[in-house]
């Protein structure tokens, strides 16, 4: 097998040792050593240094947690850097120890077997650490929602049930009366929006508990750490404001979609960068996002057809934009999701509107270009064979009872 790098290494890396396993080839000979190092800045120094002294070129890691991370940043600039999927560069089964670990990464990454992750630059990498950081806390500040609706349930106030948003303006006023002490049902609806579409009674019937010191103890806890929690998170919006200042073009281009916001570009950007060279086609872009269907097949059957795992953190906010852009009727997006949603299902159709989502998003950051919307009719218009869309049509409508005749009009 042909060898791309003559000198190159592979680490094993762990929370507190890092394995290096160096590959050099001289003269048609193979040249091995092992060296331990801490996970230390001063260690991680003496394993670039040491490094540099072989006359290394390729360094090759997997990606374990978090601990990569200072090990990618001590070396970053001296040497060609490699992040290897875990899972793509296992050892053989039987032969497992931190040694052989790196020797067989080594051996990978000289015959360039190694499949490199993407790692963005260290600007994105800061933006992305943020935009992850928001999702996590604003999860925190809906675990506490449900906190606070348990405990209304066990007050037997059903504020859920007669209110939309019970968290909105209207549902934080009436909650902080009843934190305040007051227990007087009428007096506290009054508090509540002329706007909302409950009627009185109704509200009054809902907020009539059996509220005790205890629950008003635990609402008022868990609504002063929400409101603390939201202050945190307009700070962390105004800090990735102005991380994301260098790419705020490719973030308005971004927000030409339908469906993505400002909350949700600068996440995006931050997972995918905003330089498309780096993956070859859409098709790679999609498959690293983990929204395509996964390849199973043997002896000619399809066994699966599922969604590759993965992708924690895009696709959540890709499906969640695709849910956006199809309530809008007139768009490419929500045709496609209602021609595909009696076919495959609602989970499906999701995935594929999220699909053409991103696809649109590789080519308008490649190519600069801003988003156009395809239209609703666009996929009516690609199917030529009018008589073969009369046929289908003819024969759902027979399907649900009813006798068809087709001709062709004068």
């Amino acid at each position: 097998m042909r060898v791309l790098h003559r000198r190159c290494a592979g680490l094993d890396v762990h929370k507190d040792e890092v394995v290096v396993g160096v590959r050099l080839v001289e003269r048609r000979k193979i040249a091995r050593e092992v060296r331990r190092f801490g996970t230390t800045t001063r260690e991680l120094i003496a394993l670039g240094d040491w490094l540099e002294e072989l006359g290394v070129t390729h360094v090759a890691m997997e990606a374990t947690g978090v601990y990569w991370k200072p090990v990618w940043h001590m070396l970053e600039g001296r040497f060609a850097l490699i992040l290897a999927n875990a899972q793509q560069v296992r050892n053989v089964p039987g032969r497992k120890s931190d040694v052989s670990d790196a020797t067989w990464i080594a051996d990978l990454l000289a015959h360039g077997l190694i499949s490199a992750s993407f790692v963005p630059p260290r600007p994105l990498r800061e933006l992305r650490d943020l935009t992850r950081t928001r999702r996590q806390v604003v999860g925190e500040v809906v675990r506490h929602q449900h906190r606070i609706e348990k405990t209304l349930q066990d007050a037997n106030i059903k504020l859920s049930s007669v209110l939309s948003d019970p968290m909105g303006i209207s549902g934080r006023r009436m909650l902080k009366a009843i934190i305040a002490g007051e227990s007087d049902a009428g007096k506290i609806a009054e508090l509540a929006s002329s706007r909302l579409a409950c009627p009185r009674g109704v509200l009054i019937e809902a907020l009539s508990g059996r509220l005790s010191e205890h629950h008003r103890y635990l609402l008022g806890w868990h609504l002063r750490l929400i409101e603390e929690i939201e202050a945190r998170i307009d700070e962390i919006d105004q800090r990735i404001a102005q991380q994301i200042a260098p790419f705020h073009a490719a973030v308005e281009r971004v927000m030409g979609v339908p469906g993505i916001k400002a909350t949700a570009a600068p996440a995006i950007i931050a997972e995918i960068g905003v330089d498309m060279s780096i993956f070859p086609s859409a098709g790679h872009l999609l498959s690293w996002a983990r929204i395509v269907p996964r390849l199973d097949e043997s002896a000619g059957k399809k066994r699966s057809r599922r969604v590759k795992q993965g992708g924690a953190w895009l696709k959540p906010v890709l499906v969640q934009c695709a849910r956006a852009a199809v309530r809008t009727r007139a768009s490419y997006y929500g045709a496609q999701y209602r021609r595909l949603k009696p076919r495959i299902g609602d989970k499906k159709a999701i995935i594929a509107v999220a699909a053409s989502m991103l696809t649109a998003i590789y080519h308008m950051l490649r190519n600069a270009t801003e988003h156009r919307d395809l239209g609703a009719a666009y996929l009516s218009r690609r199917q030529l064979d009018k008589a073969a869309i009369a046929q289908r049509l003819a024969r759902r409508l027979r399907a649900l009872g009813y006798q068809v005749d087709l001709r062709a009009a004068a």
